[in-house]
């Protein structure tokens, strides 16, 4: 007689905590962790630990996370009212979730379920050498940095992200800042210092903090993203997250590579990937080269 093959630690831990986040999405209360822990078999602190290292959250930011898209879900379909959205996705007081509602949605939730409505975002599109740009810009700061070889299909993307937004051409102003921009673009390894209007899950925004972190000219792959945010079995999380960056260079997510030193995809274009990073490189050797003044 064979004896069956248990299944080893790390896959026994990702079935538990898969079946923890189904729980998690199905209950109309987001279970503490206690139960949580109870349900897999672990302590609290065990599970605790489990859990954050295979999805990047702990139980309760999941949690939230959860309930903060189901709440947009709601919203943009603009069948309930602000109120049953945020019931509905359990939240059990209203001052709950406005706690983070403007970091969340990026925008009154009235707004957001009118698709944008009374949001006013200015823009502009210019040329650089690597094509078309587009900049655009809310009350919080530059919400997209847009890279292409199509300025109508820029402006599409835009629309479709703000379908009710008021969007406004820059004036003389904004055309600095797009300036500015486009000299990020022209030499990536000097940045920028611009308020940036970031939207995302509180997973993405770690990502991104991270990839801030890597000096221009140098890369981490999207594994060392991951161990550099304490989640390291959350390596195609990761470059999820790179690929819904909407802002271009500001966020460098062009910095991250295989582990293998290839390029992968970007959403701008892989080519844009190796030009940017090509010309950080050039920068640096030009400026250790030049004689001190």
């Amino acid at each position: 007689m064979t004896k069956r093959a248990l299944p080893s630690t790390p896959n026994k831990h990702a079935a538990l905590v898969a079946q923890a986040c189904r729980r998690i999405e199905a209950a109309e209360q987001p279970p503490s962790l206690d139960d949580l822990a109870r349900q897999a078999g672990l302590s609290p602190f065990h599970f605790h630990r489990v859990f954050k290292a295979a999805t990047g959250l702990t139980p309760k930011a999941y949690a939230d996370a959860h309930r903060a898209n189901a709440v947009r879900t709601s919203l943009a379909r603009g069948s309930s009212s602000v109120t049953e959205a945020i019931f509905d996705a359990g939240f059990n007081a209203n001052s709950r979730f406005y706690e983070y509602a403007d970091a969340m949605l990026g925008m009154k939730p009235t707004q957001y379920r009118a698709g944008g409505v009374d949001a006013r975002i200015e823009f502009a599109i210019g040329e650089s050498s690597m094509g078309a740009i587009l900049v655009a810009r809310s009350q919080r700061g530059v919400c997209a940095i847009s890279l292409g070889d199509d300025a109508d299909l820029l402006l599409r993307e835009l629309q479709d992200r703000f379908p009710r937004a008021e969007l406004v051409g820059g004036d003389t102003g904004f055309e600095r800042l797009v300036a500015q921009v486009v000299g990020m673009i022209e030499q990536p390894n000097l940045g920028i210092d611009l308020p940036l209007d970031v939207r995302g899950t509180a997973f993405q925004q770690r990502v991104w903090q991270a990839l801030g972190q890597i000096p221009p000219g140098q890369t981490a792959s999207y594994a060392q993203i991951a161990q550099r945010i304490g989640s390291p079995t959350s390596v195609r999380a990761v470059a999820q997250a790179c690929a819904s960056n909407t802002l271009a260079v500001a966020i460098p997510c062009h910095r991250v590579v295989r582990s293998d030193g290839a390029l992968s995809g970007y959403r701008w274009g892989v080519e844009r990937k190796r030009e940017l990073l090509l010309r950080e490189n050039e920068s640096l050797s030009s400026s250790s080269q030049r004689p001190p003044g």
